[in-house]
């Protein structure tokens, strides 16, 4: 637990004010000031007790107020979605929060060189914002013979061609799924800490997110897209990397329409990752990623109790050993938690873990395999 001796903290806490409050006495005959330092010593007091309460109240007290909060239904897959919608709209209105967005033109497509791929360029207009991403389509792919879909999600300091290219983190993954003959589609997401600092800011005062924003850009795009007859509608996938990976967790949940996921270094141990600084791994505690932070999301959503959202679902987890994003047993401990979701329906083939000795990347093979096994049959 992160805080083994609360009560002894807030005497510690107490006594600071008592000891301020006793050699300063306030009274209208000998009002006093305090020093600068007295002050400061005060204020800090306070900043403490706030901390300790709230991380009691997100870390100790996680696990009883989750299992207040979730009533899952095992006896079956369908139970299990059943079960879960109570919490599923929580998880849409309390902490992903997507606006409502109307079409406002048709879809503008151009070709695009895409690192001498072929591809199109798509834009869809939606009021004062838009959608785009980038398109390309496996050889072969038309009426008689249409492709299943990928959506790859791209995360901060990059973008929609980045999962094409050969770089330490994507490693073409994008290309790799083109060449296995699926049709990629990859949307431009908000790139950058500091721009996603501020459009964050911003979207909480208007009582939504940046995620949410964003799913519903590319729900809309999915609307279209998918009327093309050069793509099987019904055999949709999502992978992420990074950031990437934070949008296939958050929105598989929200889009039934994305049949099987990949996640590549981001899943965690989530409360530890947002709450709890430790040298073994980074910290969103300690760091400047505001926009990392959304409303609820503790309350009864750390990610294993996000993929009860998904199941039944296929999902593939993958996390480098030398990643420090998170620290890897306790990924392991979070994925076990997991697939307990999975086991109970005996569909524990549908959930995965690729745990490797790699850092912050995503593990191609692996990776097509998984959606190749679950995109190409009704399983």
């Amino acid at each position: 637990m992160y805080i083994t001796c609360l009560e002894k903290r807030l005497a510690v806490l107490t006594a600071a004010f008592l000891l301020i409050t006793i050699t300063h006495p306030v009274c209208a005959q000998d009002a006093k000031v305090l020093t600068e330092a007295e002050d400061e010593m005060r204020i800090d007091a306070y900043e403490q007790e706030l901390e300790d309460y709230l991380t009691h109240y997100l870390v100790d007290e996680y696990d009883a107020r989750a299992a207040m909060a979730w009533n899952r239904d095992y006896s079956s897959a369908d139970a299990l979605v059943r079960s879960v919608a109570p919490n599923r709209l929580r998880w849409e209105k309390e902490v992903i929060k997507p606006p409502h967005l109307q079409k406002t033109g048709p879809l503008l497509s151009k070709p695009y060189n895409l690192l001498g791929t072929d591809a199109e360029w798509l834009e869809l207009p939606l009021g004062n914002i838009a959608a785009r991403a980038v398109i390309a389509y496996p050889e072969g792919a038309s009426k008689a013979n249409p492709a299943p879909l990928v959506i790859a999600l791209h995360g901060i300091g990059s973008g929609p061609e980045t999962a094409f290219e050969d770089g330490k983190s994507y490693h073409a993954y994008a290309k790799a799924l083109l060449d296995a003959g699926f049709a990629v589609m990859a949307p431009l997401n908000m790139r950058s800490i500091p721009r996603r600092n501020n459009i964050e800011r911003l979207a909480r005062l208007a009582d939504v997110s940046l995620p949410g924003i964003e799913l519903a850009r590319l729900q809309h795009l999915l609307d279209v897209v998918l009327q093309d007859e050069r793509i099987d509608a019904d055999r949709v996938g999502a992978w992420g990397v990074s950031l990437g990976g934070m949008a296939t967790l958050f929105w598989m949940p929200l889009e039934p329409r994305i049949k099987a996921g990949v996640v590549s270094a981001w899943f965690n141990h989530r409360i530890n990752k947002m709450v709890v600084p430790d040298e073994r791994y980074s910290s969103f505690a300690a760091g400047n990623e505001e926009h990392a932070f959304f409303s609820g999301w503790l309350t009864e959503f750390s990610d294993h109790d996000v993929v009860s959202l998904i199941c039944p679902r296929p999902i593939q987890i993958q996390h480098g050993k030398k990643d420090n994003i998170a620290y890897w047993p306790q990924v392991v401990e979070e994925f076990e938690r997991s697939k307990v979701h999975y086991e109970r329906l005996e569909l524990s083939n549908r959930i995965d873990l690729v745990l490797h000795e790699g850092s912050h990347e995503a593990l191609v093979a692996e990776g097509v395999a998984f959606l190749k096994k679950w995109l190409d049959n009704d399983e």
